[in-house]
């Protein structure tokens, strides 16, 4: 904090740096024209004022519309009927977060670190969307700290209360619309000089959850009708394991089925049930797409149906182990590219390259009896370096 400015650097006592003393003061109280925490607005007519329960109501709409698309695209791997593909600018997003890559040319495929994105809450699903927008904002030559300040902003505003654009940097209401499609702020139309934030951005600074949550139901009034504020079967729990390695889903979410169908065998679908298989190739086509037997068990455990959770242990134990020896099974042999060091003239000049190499960590593989050893691919300058001062450059 000294080295931010934030305290001053004194062993007496422990005290803010004036500057920044001056500045949370003036912040708190609502002083000076920087408006920390917004310029709030009152509209004339109050009819027209915005609700806590529309903009829930908006808020899920957009968020599932916008991640259920992503997530969608993600356990295709590119390769599903969707209604609606991600922009170029989500697909962008996908790849540079390492969410999915793409290998020789192939078609996007999910990571180990998309399944665990899976897996995440809303809340930390947002927050991984954030921080990689944060990365590529100075390529879209944004001011980082603006972007920033924006968002911790949007987290100390009041939800239900409607803030001016004027305040509000180039910067800030380039992100205005960036926000808009993940549900973050709301606006009458794009050239409106209002906006209010969402509980997805009043809590992204809190523990609060960001949308309505699974034990309570809220119905909100959206023009004429109402909508129901549920997140779905996932929740709850909805998936029943057999000590037979037999699968029943209990759900018609069609991303929840996509995701077990990552390692799952399907077999039957009926309105609200989907039954499948777990099979030594289903749970390897898993594994070779980078998704651990780890992750598969927890999968398996978050989402287990209710009536599994009086169970002890709450997975069959049996499934546990042949899902992690379907893993090592897959691990037993390891590939890598490197250099074969052997031919040493002497047992000494063997141990003393092998003791630089293992100095500077490139050793894969020894042998003393055959005098030799392998050696990582970066790792071969420096040794090749290394053997030819020790032998005079022949």
């Amino acid at each position: 904090m000294v080295g931010l400015h934030i305290i001053q650097n004194s062993p007496a006592k422990l005290a803010l740096n004036s500057t920044l003393k001056s500045s949370l003061r003036q912040a708190v109280t609502g002083g000076g024209t920087t408006g920390s925490f917004g310029a709030p607005t009152e509209r004339d007519d109050k009819r027209h004022a915005i609700t806590t329960d529309t903009l829930d109501t908006y808020a899920l709409e957009r968020w599932e519309a916008s991640i259920q698309t992503i997530l969608h695209y993600m356990v295709s791997s590119g390769h599903g009927q969707l209604p609606t593909k991600p922009s170029q600018g989500v697909l962008y997003l996908l790849q540079r977060s390492e969410l999915m890559k793409s290998v020789h040319g192939s078609p996007l495929q999910i990571t180990s670190s998309g399944f665990q994105f899976l897996l995440h809450s809303p809340h930390d699903q947002l927050w991984s969307l954030l921080l990689q927008y944060l990365h590529m904002a100075e390529e879209r030559q944004m001011d980082l700290v603006e972007v920033l300040s924006f968002l911790f902003m949007l987290s100390t505003m009041e939800l239900g209360r409607e803030y001016s654009t004027d305040p509000l940097s180039e910067t800030q209401k380039a992100m205005l619309e960036d926000l808009r499609d993940y549900g973050l702020v709301w606006q009458r139309k794009a050239s409106s000089k209002r906006f209010s934030p969402t509980r997805l951005a009043t809590t992204l600074t809190s523990l609060s959850p960001p949308l309505p949550t699974s034990s309570t139901t809220r119905t909100a009034q959206a023009g004429s009708g109402s909508v129901a504020l549920t997140t779905g079967a996932g929740q709850q729990g909805f998936i029943v394991l057999e000590t037979n390695y037999r699968v029943y889903a209990y759900t018609d979410n069609p991303l929840e089925i996509a995701v077990l169908n990552l390692f799952v065998t399907m077999k039957y679908r009926f309105p609200n049930l989907a039954v499948g298989m777990l099979t030594r190739e289903s749970v390897r086509k898993a594994l070779s797409n980078g998704i651990s037997a780890d992750q598969i068990i927890s999968y398996l455990t978050t989402h287990a149906h209710p009536q599994m959770r009086k169970n002890n242990p709450l997975l069959p134990v049996t499934v546990q182990d042949q899902i992690r020896l379907w893993e090592l099974e897959r691990n037993r042999l390891k590939s890598a590219e490197g250099f074969l060091y052997k031919d040493f003239a002497s047992q000494a000049d063997y141990e003393y390259v092998l003791s630089y190499a293992k100095q500077i960590g490139v050793v894969l593989w020894e042998n003393a009896m055959k005098r030799a050893f392998f050696g990582t691919l970066d790792g071969h300058a420096n040794i090749r370096a290394f053997i030819e001062r020790r032998t005079g450059g022949g």
